[in-house]
């Protein structure tokens, strides 16, 4: 992120998130937007402040990252279960016998109040068969669920192909509103304990031992 990247992509997109390079849970995130009537808004955890210029809201955003690395992603008008915005988290392992698997799906449904999902963050864990049942039948659930396990897969052979020492990512999937899945990071040391709170304990039960065999818990 540079003052110039940020002033393009945001023109472009209107909406963008900008991240600190290295981070965790969700922390540091802040969602950028144009507004209907030319002003500029950024909302930083609970706080959102608005500005008249993109300069005066550039620089109130400089006092916050300091000297951190920011990245700037384009923003992703996300679905919703009951007028919350929520993401899919997709958990790939690498096998005891070392093959890649996805061994969990997960819903993160956030916190109205907030710009991230992260459950660290206020966020809620739901099954992801329950946030898209309000989207379509049984049977097309079962097949989306399928593709972005298949997308995990794709990704996590994908980094491993370049840093080999990856044994697992949790890749987080965004859906607009056409249900359309974006990729927003892949996390290297994702949290697996999240898949606990699921009422399937066999989920969990598996990604433990996958760890457990990679020296990971």
């Amino acid at each position: 992120m540079t003052r110039d990247s940020l002033k393009s992509m945001l023109h472009r997109y209107r909406m963008v998130y900008i991240k600190p390079d290295v981070g965790t849970y969700g922390n540091g995130v802040m969602r950028v937007e144009i507004r209907g009537n030319g002003t500029y808004r950024y909302q930083n955890g609970l706080r959102a402040r608005q500005f008249a210029s993109f300069n005066q809201m550039f620089d109130s955003i400089r006092k916050l990252t300091r000297r951190r690395r920011y990245l700037v992603q384009k923003g992703i008008h996300l679905t919703k279960y009951r007028k919350r915005r929520f993401d899919i988290r997709v958990m790939v392992q690498q096998s005891p016998s070392r093959r890649w698997e996805a061994t969990g799906v997960i819903g993160r449904v956030g916190d109205p109040r907030k710009v991230v999902t992260n459950v660290h963050n206020g966020g809620k864990i739901t099954p992801i068969e329950k946030l898209l049942a309000a989207y379509m039948p049984e049977r097309k659930k079962r097949i989306f669920v399928s593709r972005l396990k298949r997308l995990g897969m794709m990704a996590a052979k994908q980094l491993h192909s370049r840093f080999r020492g990856i044994k697992e990512i949790g890749l987080d999937v965004a859906l607009d509103q056409r249900l359309h899945p974006w990729v927003l990071e892949a996390n290297t040391c994702p949290d697996p304990y999240i898949f606990n709170k699921l009422k399937d304990k066999r989920i969990f039960g598996r990604i433990a031992r996958y760890a457990r065999a990679y020296g990971r818990l």
